[in-house]
């Protein structure tokens, strides 16, 4: 079991590009045995389910459940993780593209476009060390830039568009949207539950709390929380900003 440990070790290691990492000891047997023999399936998927993308390179590790529609428009970097029951529509004008090493998480939803034939959406670009959160949706109709290292928690929201709502002699459902670009830059975690809206940018570094709803755009190294998100404090440099009234 020594050499099986060292073996997971050495390939974590090169899907994490980490020289350092070592498996935790209190990973019982079994459970080693078990996530060795998952990550094997997955590797399988992968193969069987990356033939079909635009580009793909490194390890593709695919779940249980993992779900790929349009899959032409999908470009993935090295050691690309797609996890159990996510779903990838990759229909759009500029097509879904992510860096190495990004995860896709449980059950998360990726739309850029509806499946009935309706308007085609812009898109989703991904950068490298990047993970979007289990149950999360991401609906890039409006084009969505996620940089790299950013960290996202489950269920989060990230919405490119509004619907328009200005009339009131016809439904809403029938006067169209309007789409905006959405930005969050490098070094972001987005913590559970929040929601990003249509037109912000999420500035390098910040820290967006659990539950929050993003409105306008947050600056470098902020920390944001609140209905609608407000400026806590500052992570650079120690200094307390006032909340925002």
């Amino acid at each position: 079991m020594g050499t099986m440990r060292s073996i997971a070790e050495h390939v974590i290691r090169r899907v994490k590009q980490d020289p350092s990492f070592a498996i935790d000891p209190d990973w019982s047997n079994r459970a080693l045995m078990a996530m060795i023999g998952s990550f094997g399936v997955g590797l399988i998927r992968g193969a069987m389910h990356s033939w079909r993308f635009r580009a793909a390179s490194g390890f593709v590790l695919i779940k249980k459940g993992a779900i790929f529609k349009n899959a032409g428009y999908l470009s993935v970097g090295r050691n690309f993780i797609a996890e159990e029951g996510c779903e990838i529509n990759a229909l759009s004008r500029r097509g879904v593209s992510f860096g190495d090493r990004v995860t896709v998480g449980a059950y998360a939803l990726i739309r850029p476009s509806n499946y009935y034939g309706g308007p085609v959406g812009e898109g989703l670009i991904v950068g490298s060390n990047s993970n979007i959160g289990a149950y999360s949706y991401v609906g890039c109709s409006g084009f969505i830039e996620i940089g790299s290292g950013v960290m996202m928690g489950p269920r989060v929201g990230l919405f490119a568009e509004n619907h328009i709502f200005d009339r009131t002699d016809i439904p809403m459902r029938l006067q169209g949207v309007d789409r905006k670009f959405i930005r969050i830059e490098d070094d972001v975690w987005l913590g559970t539950n929040s929601v990003i809206l249509a037109g912000v940018t999420v500035g390098r570094g910040a820290v967006v709390s659990a539950g929050s709803v993003v409105t306008k755009d947050v600056p470098q190294y902020a920390i944001v929380g609140g209905v609608p998100a407000k400026v806590i404090r500052m992570r650079k440099g120690g200094k307390r900003k006032a909340v925002e009234r």
